[in-house]
């Protein structure tokens, strides 16, 4: 899809009750096109996919296909699941709602021992999306599956139907670097935040992450000065941006993420357990450090640069 930027990966709205609060997507889709984020891939880990029904999850896809053409920007649709009826219906609801693109991460309880059984896996699941556009989201440290990647997108190019490339979150950089210098290399989604620059330094085509919902515009600075050939700048903003996730991470980082959005004004509730959402104290603890670190400062400094 040539999405040469910043993807967020939107938190799943929920009321205070836990249940889905599909009304809160057009503004969590107005808020990324106003921070110039391209696009979102939703319904992945930050989405907190496996904490809802497959029904759920097919009702947001339908909220952000209207509120992704309403805001003009593009939407993936994570169908991963550990079974093929649900990751089926998955691809069908996608394909409906108007999705630009699907991606799945490998199952995870009965897990594929190497790149020709997950191939054989997402052939199946893909197949009701007919030749959608579809990417790999690499993530052995939340599935526990690692294969050799390089070895599954040589094979995937040639055998499964609109594979376009890899959500890469995966540690291996020499890896990573293998499938950037193949002579028809896939897109290739970056998906460390706190290693962005390095990312795309290394070459990525863009990147996908759970702090591109608030934190954009730092990424815009990264990008901007490196862009411009300051590499210095570009560290010193991403150092910041890192800083920030360390901070965030300590008090649990998805819970913590989502009371960033409500105080950047996009309220999309709490966390659903088993996540333990922080008390009072520990979100006062929360504001004051990010307060301290400059983190909202950053923020407006580089939406006003």
């Amino acid at each position: 899809m040539n999405l040469n930027g910043l993807i967020a990966a939107p938190h799943a709205p929920f009321h205070d009750d836990f249940s889905l609060n599909c009304g809160r997507v057009t503004q969590q889709a107005g808020h990324l096109k106003a921070n110039g984020v391209l696009g979102a891939f939703v319904a992945g880990t930050t989405g907190e996919c496996f904490s809802m029904t497959t029904a759920e999850r097919v009702e947001l896809f339908m909220a952000w296909g209207e509120a992704a053409r309403e805001h003009d920007i593009r939407f993936i649709a994570h169908i991963g699941h550990n079974n093929l009826s649900d990751a089926t219906v998955l691809a069908r609801a996608a394909e409906e709602a108007g999705a630009d693109a699907i991606s799945a991460m490998a199952p995870f309880f009965f897990k594929p021992e190497d790149a020709g059984q997950l191939l054989d896996w997402f052939t199946l699941i893909v197949d009701p999306a007919g030749r959608m556009p579809f990417y790999f989201y690499d993530i052995p440290a939340m599935t526990g599956v690692t294969i050799d990647t390089h070895e599954f997108v040589r094979r995937a190019q040639e055998t499964l139907p609109g594979f376009a490339g890899v959500k890469y979150s995966n540690p291996n950089v020499d890896q990573l670097k293998r499938i950037l210098s193949m002579e028809n290399a896939p897109e290739i989604f970056w998906g460390f935040d706190e290693l962005y620059l390095e990312g795309m330094q290394i070459g990525c085509n863009g990147a996908v992450g759970s702090s591109y919902n608030f934190a954009a515009p730092i990424y815009h600075r990264v990008m901007d000065a490196l862009q411009s050939e300051n590499p210095d700048e570009a560290a010193q903003w991403q150092a910041r941006a890192a800083k920030s996730i360390e901070l965030i991470t300590s008090f649990g980082y998805l819970p913590a993420a989502k009371k960033i959005m409500q105080w950047i004004g996009v309220d999309c509730g709490p966390a659903r357990p088993p996540l333990a959402n922080p008390n009072d104290q520990k979100l006062d603890s929360l504001r004051s450090e990010l307060d301290s670190a400059g983190f909202f400062e950053w923020i407006d400094e580089c939406k006003t640069a």
